[in-house]
């Protein structure tokens, strides 16, 4: 099976449940315990999901065969200087190993050049040590910190 990638809105069924699950999980292994139904709403509450529609950003949904496996945020920081930020990276865990990080990081990087952007960068924690391998191998270099947010321990950017 094929790895699909479109944009979805952030608010369609597939694309709730997947962010249900990327806040479940990011939670869970942040906290060493799994997520509370609290702690999730409370993620998902006010969490700025509506800015990843156009003109502002994009959410993008992939999917392996039929099922909606994986999601991806775009986020227009700076459009005059071309900078988005990629965020909600997420594959189920039932569909990693099979290209879905690629497929969705290819995905994204397309539809921030035709956005007209030049730089796509990133935030992740330490305890995500597969999401820093996989935008390593991507192509992704780590640079020194452009914001101070919560659970930001490293920073990735990429030329586009």
């Amino acid at each position: 099976m094929m790895w699909t990638v479109a944009p979805e809105r952030f608010d369609s069924p597939g694309a709730t449940l997947l962010r249900r699950d990327y806040y479940t999980e990011v939670a869970s292994r942040y906290w060493d315990r799994p997520a509370t139904a609290e702690e999730i709403e409370d993620g998902l509450t006010d969490d700025g999901a509506e800015l990843l529609t156009p003109p502002t950003g994009q959410f993008l949904v992939g999917r392996h065969g039929k099922s909606a496996a994986g999601c991806a945020g775009l986020l227009v920081v700076d459009a005059d200087a071309g900078v988005v930020e990629l965020t909600r990276v997420f594959v189920r865990r039932e569909f990693r190993g099979t290209g879905g990080g690629g497929a969705l990081l290819t995905a994204a990087e397309e539809r921030a050049r035709a956005l007209g952007m030049a730089q796509i960068r990133l935030d992740t924690r330490s305890d995500l040590v597969e999401a820093r391998g996989l935008y390593a191998k991507h192509g992704y270099r780590e640079v020194p910190a452009f914001h101070r947010r919560q659970y930001a321990e490293h920073w990735f950017a990429k030329e586009l």
